[in-house]
């Protein structure tokens, strides 16, 4: 199967009703791809972070094909730097290895404000755009063996929590995690030291999470009010609205060009 351009998108034997995620169909799931990228400087210089290959695929694809697997057809991006040059790649309707076509929209924060909204920023603008429940997952990030699952996200759309993230063991660059977990799988704001788990950038999210009376940002983020996830989050888990999992399959934040090297040369069989 091939990737479709924007061009190829657009012409006469494009599938009907297949150019773009439509109005009436939300994005389900968020790759989140605005960051600049500045430890993995040179390679980022002319290349969006999420667009470097490990075995020979672009980072957030791997995420793309996994979560169409799931049946997340319709998925929403979100760029900043070099924006453009993910959407020449991908196009509306792009043909992934093994689950065929999918819908995608764009948030193009560089294009429409100048700057990356960061995490939370981000999602407020694209929030329009996606469902009631929807999965979260930074385009940097490598976790082939990680599942989508569906029962996971009926579980928490059941739940009365508004947000449900995966944890990670601590790699080495973060040895002092980021969050707690409950036995009763509770997300925990816990100071340092305690015991902590790294934050995977793997969610899900119920759009409440983001009322604009807890961010402070209307839907849609018209003002391009840049924002980071944090803070949001962690005041979420004091009002015990958080639940966790952990997730112990391999995970890396593909950060720095030393772990992008790693990765492309050690052996590995999809």
């Amino acid at each position: 199967m091939r990737l479709n351009t924007l061009e190829s998108n657009l012409s006469a034997d494009s599938p009907k009703g297949w150019t773009g995620t439509s109005a009436k169909d939300l994005a389900s799931a968020m790759v989140l791809a605005a960051g600049r990228g500045e430890r993995m400087r040179p390679l980022t210089d002319h290349t969006p972070k999420p667009m470097l290959k490990v075995h020979n695929k672009p980072l957030m694809q791997w995420h793309m094909e996994a979560l169409a697997k799931a049946g997340h057809h319709d998925q929403l991006i979100n760029t900043a730097w070099l924006g453009p040059q993910i959407e020449t790649h991908f196009g509306l309707n792009p043909d992934l290895p093994k689950v065929g076509r999918i819908r995608l929209r764009y948030s193009h924060e560089g294009q429409d404000f100048g700057y990356a909204l960061e995490t939370a920023g981000g999602i407020v603008r694209a929030l329009p755009y996606l469902a009631a429940v929807f999965w979260v997952v930074a385009g940097d990030i490598f976790a082939p063996a990680f599942d989508f699952s569906n029962q996971a996200a009926k579980d928490f759309e059941a739940s009365d929590k508004l947000a449900h993230i995966w944890l990670v063991p601590n790699p080495a660059h973060n040895p002092g995690g980021d969050f707690g977990l409950s036995p009763e799988g509770l997300a925990l704001n816990l100071p340092k030291p305690a015991a902590l788990l790294t934050f995977s950038t793997f969610a899900l999210y119920k759009k409440e999470f983001f009322d604009p009376l807890l961010t402070g940002m209307p839907e849609g983020n018209p003002q391009g009010t840049a924002a980071p996830l944090a803070p949001m989050l962690r005041a979420a888990m004091d009002r015990g609205q958080v639940s966790a999992s952990l997730y112990t399959g391999p995970w890396t934040d593909v950060g720095t060009p030393e772990r992008l090297q790693d990765l492309n040369q050690a052996p590995f069989n999809p």
